[in-house]
Formats: structure tokens, C-alpha cells, sequence
């Protein structure tokens, strides 16, 4: 038995929703699609109430982009949902993955785990991820903890207290969902990762554009600043990975 699966795609992506769901009936994995919020629709008022552009100068490696606000924004909802279920948990999946064929039993064996985790990633672009505290999940894949928790939200497992805490306290938003997930002392979230990831990127193109791509348009739409712009990313890495060592210091040392 698995939790239930949702696949976030927006309406106008019917490439990429043809793709995945084929593959996950082919896999004999049950999913519900769900509407995928479009941040650029937002209003102005409608991206003030959801999004903090002050936090996000202090917090983030660049202003947010409308995709990448209507990204975040379906994640939350997602999590309401789940929060809100008698299921003691879900599988959350963007509509551009690729799935291995043992992707339904590595569902099975994380919703049976016991282990101490909220949230269970399922994709990595890391080969060689340094993790620790790894142990077998199925036959062929381990689940650990990643020491840097991977980029992307392509695919992830979450219990459902994690993802009502998560749904309580992510609003406003000031970085990307997955810049949030990286930062998990500041959630106090306890993340793992499947090894080998048992998805990987599929189709990238769609019909809506990319979210990588409106942010090249952003950033050509600048004039200017670019050495404060390379100065502000080399801060941000820098805090980052000084908190990141820290935490995981700290975390070891408490074991």
C-alpha cells in the first residue's frame, strides 16, 4: 500500500501530463493530477499576501519569479490536502520526471518505514551524494540522510504532520520551495534521501515555458548591477554553507 501520489501540472501541459501518467499506469501507481497554481495570473495584491520581497533580499539568491511562486504555492496546497487526510501521508511529483520500474515499491517501503523523517526525496542530480546514516529501503536502493539536501522538488514523500507544518509556516514566502528544503534546521524538518534516485529528469519542455527560463528573461531585463549581483550570490552561498556545516555539526553531536 502506498500513500496517495498527486502530480502538480498546469492545464496547458498536456505533453508532459500524457508522458508521466503513462508511465505511472504502466507502473500500476494510482495518482490524482492537480492544478498546478499559475503565479504568473497572480494579482498584485493577490502576490503581496504570498510573497515577501524584503525577506527575499536578505534570504535569497535572487528576486522570485511567477512560475516559481505559483511552484511553491502547489506544493502548499498539496500539503493542505494532505494535512487534512486520514492517509499518514503523500507523494508529491512534478509532471517532469521519469520514473524507474521499481518506483512503486520504493513507495510502498517508505510509506511502511519507521524511521524518524518528514520529508523522503526521490531524486537527486548528484551521483555521488555524501550522506550518512544510510540503510537498506528495497532491494537495490538505500534511504539516507543527505549531508546537502538536494536542489529540485521533483519528487518527494512527506508524512502529514510535516506537511501541515509546513503548509502553517511557509506563507509568506521569500526563496523557491526547494532553497527552503535546503535551509531544514530553520523548518526543523528531518529530510532523507532514496539512493539511487528512483526518478530522473524526463521531458523538460512545456507548452507554459520553464521556470529557468523566465528567469534568464528577468535577469535580461536588468540593467546593471552585476558585480553586486555575483557579490550578493557569493554571500548567500557562503552563510549558506557556513549554517549548513553548523547544523550538521550539531546534528551529529547530538546523536
Amino acid at each position: 500500500m502506498i500513500w496517495p501520489v498527486y502530480v502538480i501540472n498546469m492545464a496547458a501541459n498536456t505533453t508532459r501530463m500524457t508522458r508521466v501518467a503513462d508511465e505511472l499506469e504502466r507502473l500500476d501507481i494510482p495518482f490524482t493530477r492537480f492544478e498546478a497554481v499559475d503565479g504568473r495570473a497572480l494579482s498584485p495584491d493577490e502576490r503581496a499576501r504570498v510573497y515577501d520581497p524584503a525577506a527575499n533580499l536578505r534570504r535569497a539568491r535572487h528576486p522570485m519569479v511567477g512560475p516559481e511562486i505559483g511552484c511553491y504555492l502547489s506544493h502548499i496546497a498539496i500539503w493542505n490536502k494532505i494535512a487534512s487526510s486520514d492517509a499518514p501521508g503523500g507523494i508529491i511529483l512534478e509532471d517532469d520526471f521519469s520514473a524507474a520500474t521499481d518506483l512503486g515499491a520504493v513507495l510502498a517501503a517508505l510509506a511502511s518505514d519507521r524511521a524518524d523523517w518528514d520529508i523522503a526525496k526521490l531524486f537527486s542530480a548528484r551521483v555521488n551524494q555524501q550522506v550518512f546514516d544510510r540503510r537498506p529501503l528495497v532491494a537495490g536502493r538505500d534511504i539516507a540522510v543527505p549531508y546537502k539536501v538536494p536542489n529540485t522538488t521533483l519528487g518527494y514523500a512527506i508524512r502529514r504532520d510535516a506537511a501541515g507544518r509546513l503548509a502553517a509556516g511557509s506563507l509568506p514566502m521569500s526563496r523557491p520551495i526547494d532553497e527552503d528544503h535546503k535551509h531544514f534546521w530553520e523548518f526543523d524538518l528531518k529530510i532523507m534521501l532514496v539512493t539511487p534516485s528512483p526518478l530522473s529528469f524526463g521531458e523538460q519542455s512545456a507548452e507554459t515555458g520553464t521556470i529557468t527560463a523566465a528567469r534568464r528573461r528577468t535577469e535580461k531585463q536588468k540593467s546593471g548591477g552585476v558585480l553586486r549581483r555575483i557579490i550578493a550570490l557569493v554571500r548567500f552561498r557562503l552563510n549558506y554553507l557556513a549554517k549548513l556545516h553548523w547544523h550538521r555539526l550539531l546534528g551529529r553531536a547530538g546523536k
